[in-house]
């Protein structure tokens, strides 16, 4: 087994990780580590946009207020508008990493030489995109200036066990982690003065989502076992329309559609948003999703559909290729035949509680993007604001970084890891059991319509799983499976117990016992040392 020293350590290669890495100073010695390849990240696979005010006829208000509006009230302020007043000045360096960006064609709707569309909850065209695939252009310029750079160190196919802190009471301070490779099977030692958490959401807690394999909710769970506060993982957020195939796991239908006219339709054909709300497919994501879960247990449907059809196949081939041509290897014509969409779980909006420099409750710790909880999504995020924060804040944390690099020690040498006392497991069926089970509990119990009845029940099954997990983790040598189902069961117990703390339906935590928001509007925040399943 190795230890490995660094001046930064950051877990994650999407947006966030990338960001941070490339914002450091040239002399600051970087490990970058990603659970799969560097593309492996959600990113790759973002295909709407970023938000950004970048035209003259939009103003930094109005995206301040549409965000608010979207979030239910609980949006904090100062996060909204560091986010938003730093947006033109982040696609501005996106564009010098060479993010190939959507031109403007004459009367298409754009400014400044670049295509902008519009989004659900958005009042104005500000969505910057690079067709239907803004996320493999951003990360294939990202990955692209990475590799340039001799300062940073690239590690991929690993996965992080724990985070590794030193010192007691004001002195504790993150000075690294347990890296495990799931390629060899070693478990290193990775310390650093500085530790960022990029590692994304935590979506696949449930059955259907939206998101790759990768995002098992690591960096909260390890952040939440070394002693941060979470908040407000009760809003996990559905996207409406993810495609409906047996062939097309988790792929996303993106939004844009029906920013540019896609009209949502029952079985029948006939439209319904309008009877849910007045901006009808524009609403935000929250209302749309309810709504055609609502429609398909209404109906006793498998899928509803998205038709984008009554526009020129012309006008859907250039601005949604990525979907034109998976649908179309499926067998579904989107110029001239509806998309089969169903809701998947999409975007935590909660997570691990940092400050607007994306510091932790842990001194050397910093979570960036979904990892974290900045107070920008409120109760629910709005489209597209999600990569514009892991710029900004990105930015933001690799500044204070480098501000600080010089007060900080080299971390002290600490034990390798210890396998001595564990078995080859014998029985992964075990791993395999537990992770479909706590996925589907958790999709039929904490999902987009929930009771009290329905949390009591997966509180209940959490327990169990907890127990059989943590006796598996103990006895047997680790692997990547089991690695993840045992962040995930961490995972799963926050969004229950924030859940069962919120007596009210705001935003994406809609709960039949409860319909009406309340009148006080607060965070849910849950402290580690207060709960048994810390550890």
């Amino acid at each position: 087994m190795t230890t490995y020293r660094h001046d930064v350590l950051i877990i994650g290669s999407g947006a966030a990780g990338l960001t941070v890495a490339l914002n450091l100073p040239a002399s600051c010695r970087i490990a970058l580590l990603s659970k799969g390849q560097l593309t492996s990240a959600s990113t790759w696979y973002a295909q709407g946009g970023i938000a950004a005010v970048l035209d003259e006829t939009d103003s930094m208000q109005s995206h301040v207020d549409d965000t608010h509006i979207a979030g239910a009230g609980l949006c904090h302020d100062d996060a909204v508008r560091k986010t938003v007043e730093n947006g033109p000045e982040a696609i501005r360096w996106l564009i010098e990493q060479g993010v190939d960006f959507t031109r403007f064609d004459q009367g298409d709707g754009g400014t400044q030489g670049y295509h902008l569309t519009r989004e659900g909850g958005h009042s104005h065209r500000r969505i910057i995109h690079a067709a239907d695939a803004t996320g493999v252009a951003i990360s294939s310029a990202l990955i692209h200036q990475v590799e340039q750079r001799d300062n940073v160190e690239r590690f991929e196919h690993r996965v992080a066990v724990d985070l590794i802190h030193a010192g007691d009471g004001t002195d504790r301070r993150c000075t690294g982690a347990y890296i495990h490779s799931i390629e060899t099977g070693d478990t290193d030692v990775f310390l650093a003065r500085f530790v960022v958490l990029a590692t994304g959401g935590a979506s696949k807690v449930y059955l259907y989502t939206s998101n790759p394999d990768v995002a098992t909710g690591d960096g909260i769970a390890m952040a939440w076992r070394a002693g941060c506060r979470v908040a407000n993982m009760e809003f996990m957020q559905f996207h409406p329309t993810c495609l409906y195939h047996p062939k097309a796991k988790s792929f996303l239908v993106t939004e844009a559609i029906r920013g540019e006219g896609g009209r949502l339709l029952l079985p029948d054909g006939e439209r319904f948003m309008q009877r849910f709300d007045p901006r009808g497919e524009l609403a935000p994501r929250d209302i749309v999703a309810r709504a055609i879960d609502h429609e398909m247990k209404r109906l006793g449907a498998d899928c509803l559909y998205l038709d984008i059809s009554h526009r020129p196949a012309d006008f859907i081939i250039h601005h949604f290729p990525t979907v034109y041509a998976k649908c179309l290897q499926l067998g579904i014509d989107i110029t001239r035949d509806p998309i089969p969409v169903v809701p998947a779980a999409h975007y935590t909006c909660g997570g691990v509680m940092t400050d607007l420099n994306g510091q932790t409750d842990l001194p050397g710790l910093y979570a960036i993007g979904e990892t974290s909880f900045t107070g920008l999504h409120g109760a629910n995020r709005m489209a597209s604001n999600s990569l514009l924060e892991c710029f900004v804040f990105g930015r933001a944390a690799s500044d204070h970084i480098a501000e600080h690099m010089d007060a900080v020690a080299e971390p002290p040498a600490v034990p390798e890891w210890d396998e001595s006392k564990v078995t080859e497991a014998d029985e992964d069926v075990v791993i395999a059991h537990n992770w479909d089970e706590l996925r589907r509990f958790m999709w039929d119990y904490v999902g987009i319509v929930r009771t009290i009845k329905r949390l009591q029940r997966a509180s209940h099954r959490v327990e169990v799983l907890q127990k059989e997990i943590a006796e598996f983790y103990s006895n047997y040598q680790i692997s990547n499976d089991l690695l993840e189902l045992r962040n995930l069961v961490v995972i799963a117990e926050l969004i229950i117990r924030s859940a069962m703390a919120r007596k009210e339906s705001r935003g994406l935590h809609y709960m039949l016992d409860y319909p009406e928001a309340a009148e006080s509007i607060k965070d849910t925040i849950l402290v580690p040392e207060n709960f048994s399943g810390a550890g």
